[in-house]
């Protein structure tokens, strides 16, 4: 089966691990989804990420990360904003606040890929990739 959306795949298994609990989730590799991954441990919403060579794409492990005894997900939300039939675009000055600043924008620029906070230091624009709260 062809995944058209691999970002909002990505996403989605974390987001479905997370609430089912899981420690690991396995993701098929690709730049952007290291990029992207390497962003989430930063930020503090995942523990780390591990990328497994297979002789093929390679995968990615992503080890989530919960609070307390009762194992509370620490990834409250996860959202795709742009999408394939979609793109969604933002200049530096009309970069999105996720929940008033809380959570984090992850967005792709011409300097790579890098947080709302980031851009608006680097004054770069670009597409909005995903909320995360």
């Amino acid at each position: 089966m062809q995944i058209t959306d691999t970002i909002a795949d990505m996403l989605t298994r974390i987001r479905n691990a997370s609430t089912a609990k899981h420690e690991t989730v396995d993701i098929p590799a690709s730049n952007m989804k290291k990029a992207i991954a390497q962003i989430l441990v930063d930020e503090g919403y995942i523990k780390n990420f591990q990328v497994i060579e297979d002789g093929k794409q390679g995968i990615i492990r992503v080890t989530l990360k919960y609070v307390g005894a009762s194992r509370t997900p620490v990834i409250m939300g996860l959202r795709r904003v742009s999408k394939p039939g979609l793109r969604i675009y933002s200049s530096s000055e009309d970069m999105p606040k996720v929940m008033r600043g809380v959570g984090t924008a992850i967005v792709s620029t011409s300097k790579g890929v890098m947080t709302d906070k980031k851009a608006r230091k680097e004054n770069v624009g670009g597409e909005v990739l995903a909320f995360v709260w």
